[in-house]
């Protein structure tokens, strides 16, 4: 049986001996000066011997301080190393995954079972944002990214890339007013994600408008979202026109939720793959990315 002092004395001792000062000690430890002396008292009543010079200032270390420190400061180093070594094997299989809700929702999420099935020994987590994460702080491994593809700094692999066309619920088909052609969306609700990003870029309906060369009616009116999914869910719920990236209803349109009955598409941008240069996890991102490209299909950019 070891006879050691109490460890979070030792821990005291080290940090205090480091600074040389029980003030910046306390500091360090998020404690009070007074509870810093009180650890080395612990530790020096353990020993029964001085480990501090208190007088005259400033604050020195024994002969037997200047003994112990080294091998203190040592023995929690290598505690700390192996518990850090601990930790990222148990990691080793964790991937965490930054990704746009729609995207997640409405493509990612129905295609997972597969990916689990063939990667059992992978722990996915995904954390779904519409804000861009800062890749280089890794505690996110890799993100799945909207836009143009330039993203300076990180691996990039470019996905797949979107068209966006409108899509309605078939029951509209039905009714009195056709859908055969653009002047005919006059006679129908539009329904609208409202866009943060891209500015005039966006594939919005005022730039599906002018690419169908659509003039008779306001491109602005109709219910507005601000988030992508809820305009799908919308237009399937037969609430009006949606004009729709066809990577994220394509599930729907497959299943007869949803129906494309114009065929003009407007271009909108690419899904990457992002991840800090030289991971530590790259091969578990290398996995991933080739079930994504392989899942993708026929969206694949090649």
């Amino acid at each position: 049986m070891r006879s050691l002092p109490p460890l979070n004395a030792l821990h005291t001792f080290e940090v205090a001996a480091r600074h040389l000062s029980f003030q910046q000690a306390a500091e360090e430890l998020a404690i009070t000066p007074t509870a810093v002396s009180h650890q080395i008292k612990v530790l020096e009543d353990h020993l029964g011997v001085s480990l501090f010079r208190r007088r005259p200032r400033p604050l020195a270390l024994t002969e037997v301080g200047q003994r112990l420190y080294p091998a203190v400061s040592q023995s929690l180093d290598a505690i700390a190393a192996a518990i850090t070594q601990s930790t990222q094997v148990s990691e080793a299989t964790t991937l965490t995954v930054s990704v746009t809700t729609v995207f997640a929702a409405k493509w990612l999420v129905p295609r997972l079972a597969e990916f689990q099935r063939t990667h059992a020994n992978i722990d996915l987590r995904l954390q779904t944002s519409n804000d861009v994460v800062d890749l280089h702080r890794q505690t996110v491994d890799v993100a799945i990214r909207y836009g143009k593809g330039n993203y300076p700094g990180l691996t990039v692999r470019k996905l797949m890339s979107d068209v966006f066309m409108p899509v309605c619920s078939p029951h509209l088909l039905n009714e009195k007013q056709p859908l055969k052609e653009p002047s005919d969306l006059l006679h129908h609700p539009l329904l609208h994600f409202e866009w943060i990003h891209f500015g005039t870029e966006a594939p919005d309906w005022k730039n599906w408008f002018e690419l169908a060369e659509l003039n008779t009616t306001d491109p602005n009116d109709g219910i507005k979202f601000d988030e992508e999914s809820l305009t799908i869910q919308a237009a399937i719920a037969g609430q009006g026109i949606a004009l729709c990236s066809n990577i994220h209803v394509a599930d729907d349109v497959a299943l007869g939720f949803l129906v494309q009955p114009l065929d003009v598409a407007l271009d909108g941008f690419s899904y990457s793959v992002v991840y800090a240069m030289d991971h530590p996890k790259e091969t578990l991102i290398l996995k991933f990315l080739a079930w994504l490209v392989e899942a993708a299909g026929s969206f694949a950019v090649q």
